[in-house]
């Protein structure tokens, strides 16, 4: 009951001054939703590492991502005892238009490539076409609705690392065996790049960028690298073999001061609207001094105006955090649809939820604790002395 009745008078205490409190409320909400766009971005960005397949080892040059390998290490890697199926990827990195329709180019064999990701699906007659036409190309069900392009389409690209103009045929479109699956892909012959290369630069024909490798038994992951690499130890093209998700991370590493400073940026925000609201409640409780006092005169203890003070400043934070909450969603499909090119998933997690309720819970008691210890300092005669 005396809880009920200190909720009931902090209540009405917050909307005395009902335009500071809406702007209160308001500056609460937009923190909290920052704060959990911020985090989303983060998460976002490793993503794509943690959904990657534990049974999938990238096999690239040791010296650096930038110097392709032999397009005979498949083949070695092939007969590997543990290894199920290998498949080779090449960069393209064609223009189409301009810079700003980027997507990304792949150079594939179309005989492993798809056993190799089983999560790209595409229907039977579409393969069977893409691999009958040397240039044809399978594009990902994304990067069909962003161009407008659909099956029998001519796509023209200006060569950036293999030069010229390259026309291809769009002979299918793949689908994601979930929403996890990037399908913002353009998938082309590698023979047919290899083939015209010899002719145009011979110094970058049968090289491949980098191998991918499905192993029989992902516990031996690290066994199956160590195999792999000594196969070509002391080789003019050594190896270097590690998992999807540390391939992917190491891409990641490269960014990592930016994702830092997102995160850095996150936190502050929450300290921002901290120092608003605890200027908000110091206002709020100047005000009421002589209130204070005269509760106090009347019996009521020091513990019951400072629950007031905590109760009121704690409601506003979480009636900000809720809301603030509320609305997280509708603009992260918002900003998730303003840039699906950037994330494969956008989706904000039960952890960053729970920390946007924390968030809030942090800002209404700490900008409650100075009111607080203030209004224990003044004595009742003071209070009722006080000019407000």
């Amino acid at each position: 009951m005396h809880a009920l009745y200190v909720l009931k008078l902090a209540s009405r205490n917050i909307w005395r001054q009902r335009l500071r409190a809406s702007m209160t409320i308001a500056g609460i909400a937009v923190a909290i939703i920052s704060f959990g766009l911020l985090r989303t971005v983060v998460d976002s960005w490793y993503a794509g590492a943690e959904l990657s397949d534990s049974g999938r080892l990238i096999t690239r040059n040791s010296a650096s991502l930038a110097f392709p390998l032999p397009v005979s290490h498949v083949s070695q890697i092939r007969r590997i005892n543990g290894v199920k199926a290998v498949t080779s990827v090449n960069w393209f990195g064609g223009i189409y238009i301009d810079d700003k329709h980027f997507f990304p180019q792949f150079a594939i064999d179309p005989d492993s490539y798809f056993t190799v990701y089983p999560e790209f699906i595409v229907d039977e007659n579409q393969l069977a076409e893409f691999r009958r036409d040397r240039r044809g190309v399978i594009i990902g069900s994304k990067l069909a609705a962003k161009e407008g392009w659909k099956v029998g389409d001519q796509v023209p690209l200006l060569g950036t690392i293999y030069p010229g103009v390259w026309s291809f045929t769009i002979r299918g479109i793949y689908q994601g065996r979930d929403d996890t699956v990037d399908t913002g892909q353009f998938l082309m012959h590698w023979a047919y790049v290899n083939e015209r290369i010899k002719s145009l630069l011979p110094s970058l024909a049968d090289q491949v960028g980098i191998i991918i490798v499905d192993i029989k038994n992902p516990s031996n992951a690290a066994t199956m690298s160590a195999a792999i690499d000594s196969q070509f130890k002391n080789s003019l093209t050594e190896t270097r073999t590690e998992t999807q998700k540390a391939f992917q991370l190491g891409f990641i590493a490269m960014v990592d001061t930016i994702l830092l400073a997102i995160q850095t940026v996150a936190y502050a925000v929450i300290l921002i609207i901290m120092a608003v609201m605890a200027n908000t409640m110091a206002m709020s409780a100047r005000e009421r001094t002589r209130e204070y006092a005269t509760l106090k005169s009347l019996g009521f203890s020091q513990s019951f105006v400072t629950s007031l003070i905590l109760v009121e400043s704690l409601t506003m934070g979480l009636i900000g955090g809720a809301l603030g909450v509320a609305l997280s969603y509708p603009l992260a499909d918002a900003f998730f649809a303003a840039t699906r090119d950037l994330f494969v998933v956008f989706t904000i997690l039960p952890e960053t939820v729970v920390l946007q309720f924390s968030a809030a819970i942090v800002i209404g008691l700490a900008a409650a604790l100075a009111p607080a210890i203030n209004s224990a300092r003044i004595s009742i005669v003071d209070g009722l002395r006080a000019v407000t």
